[in-house]
């Protein structure tokens, strides 16, 4: 299980990392813990990874996804960071080797940082976001 943390700055742009250990971008988060709730693992990887300690988090998407790779299957949690302050957002850096950089993007500039499996969840939950409905999809896909 895995959980992601959609966050924005007042200019409306996502807030993207860029981990070390892997190519490309992504969205603030990780892997939950064995027995870790996902909103805690959300709240948790904030912490570990920025710096972060954001409130309230709505859940925005459940996203299922397939085995690849050697991996088995797993289930993401997206959940609304909301609008950082503009002091917030200022201060958002990597507090972990983890991540090599970090950054606030337009939704277009995203885009074309991020996987397309990627993408596509981060666009469904966007879209909860937007509609005040959570979602249910499959590799970022309405299921």
């Amino acid at each position: 299980m895995a959980a992601e943390v959609l966050a924005h700055d007042t200019a409306g742009r996502l807030l993207l990392v860029d981990p070390s250990y892997k190519p490309g971008w992504d969205i603030p988060g990780g892997m939950a813990e064995a027995n870790e709730p996902p909103l805690h693992a959300a709240r948790r990887e904030l912490r570990e990874e920025l710096g972060l300690d954001l409130g309230r988090m709505a859940l925005l998407c459940v996203d299922w996804v397939a085995p690849h790779g050697p991996w088995d299957d797993l289930l993401v949690f997206v959940f609304d960071g909301g609008v950082l302050t503009l002091e917030e957002a200022a201060d958002v850096h990597p507090v972990d080797d983890e991540i090599a950089d970090v950054g606030f993007f337009t939704h277009t500039e995203a885009q074309n940082r991020l996987r397309g499996d990627i993408w596509h969840r981060t666009q469904k939950a966007l879209s909860a976001r937007n509609s005040g409905c959570p979602t249910y999809t499959h590799n970022g896909h309405t299921a």
